[in-house]
């Protein structure tokens, strides 16, 4: 096959992808303290970006160097599987983030810890059913003109992907409206009974509202081009398309550790301490909520 210059720019997304998820994964493995809920979610969406960057890589070169319509199945489940894994991941820390705000007296309890690893096992569990439809037989590969825009996957399949994404945007933005009244709400409080300036208690209200907006209109406008094109688009249409709104989509992974991870105080410390030649696994941390990751 002739080099595909978007090809090639996917690869190299898929490389820092995994340069970058990698470093958080094995800092949050690696470092007792971080076992709690919000770690655990920070993780989790750390590991299905880094298995999106290793299926980048992987399809790359095995489109052009072992071409093979096993191993086409399989590379595209790996990324199927990944990147749903990657929004869910994203719903979940968003409803953690929610509770530990609606919920702040019981947020630290072992109904917290349960919670949160039935979300891990949803997440992961409908992810990887979700990544093995191509491999079971739901693929276009003997029916080319059942394909999507995404070859080998069927336009039903796509089609449920598209649907399943729209609807955790739907909750998604739903529970950042009702954080947005929570933060206003606390604010408001806060600047009460410390009698606060109002300019004071604009500022706070406003960094927060900045900051949820930052997050979900980053994830908005990573994926909503493709979801969008996956829903109107035809495997007759040029591959271009395509690829111009694929490559948006995987930026999502490559941003998340700077919004998730990279922000979080703890992670920081544990970084530079590791970039000294220090490093402590055991090293004291302050507890933080996760809204304020």
């Amino acid at each position: 096959l002739a080099l595909n210059p978007w090809d090639v720019v996917l690869c190299i997304s898929g490389t820092i992808i995994s340069c970058e998820n990698a470093i958080v994964v094995v800092v949050i493995f690696y470092t007792p303290a971080f076992r709690a809920p919000m770690f655990l979610l920070i993780g989790s969406l750390a590991t299905a970006d880094l298995l999106a960057g290793l299926g980048l890589i992987l399809h790359f070169a095995f489109v052009y160097f072992i071409p093979s319509e096993a191993v086409s199945l399989l590379t595209v489940g790996l990324l199927v599987t990944s990147f749903t894994a990657s929004v869910s991941s994203l719903l979940t820390i968003t409803i953690d983030r929610y509770l530990s705000l609606y919920n702040a007296l019981t947020y630290y309890s072992e109904k917290t810890v349960t919670r949160t690893y039935i979300m891990l096992i949803l997440t992961w569990g409908a992810s990887i059913c979700y990544g093995l439809l191509p491999i079971m037989g739901w693929n276009c590969l003997k029916e080319p003109s059942a394909c999507s825009i995404v070859k080998p996957l069927t336009k039903n399949h796509l089609i449920i992907l598209s649907v399943s994404f729209f609807m955790v945007f739907a909750v998604m933005l739903q529970l950042y409206v009702q954080i947005c009244k929570i933060v206003c709400r606390h604010a408001h409080q806060i600047a009460v009974q410390r009698h606060f300036l109002a300019s004071s208690h604009y500022v706070t209200t406003r960094k927060g509202i900045a900051t949820l907006a930052v997050i979900l209109g980053t994830f908005a406008s990573c994926w909503l081009p493709f979801a969008i094109y996956c829903l109107l688009g035809d495997y007759s249409y040029p591959a271009l398309y395509t690829y111009v709104t694929l490559l948006p989509a995987t930026y999502n992974s490559m941003i998340n550790p700077v919004i998730y991870a990279f922000r979080n105080q703890e992670i920081q410390k544990v970084l530079w301490t590791v970039c000294c030649g220090c490093f402590s696994s055991t090293m004291p941390f302050r507890s933080r909520s996760p809204s304020d990751v």
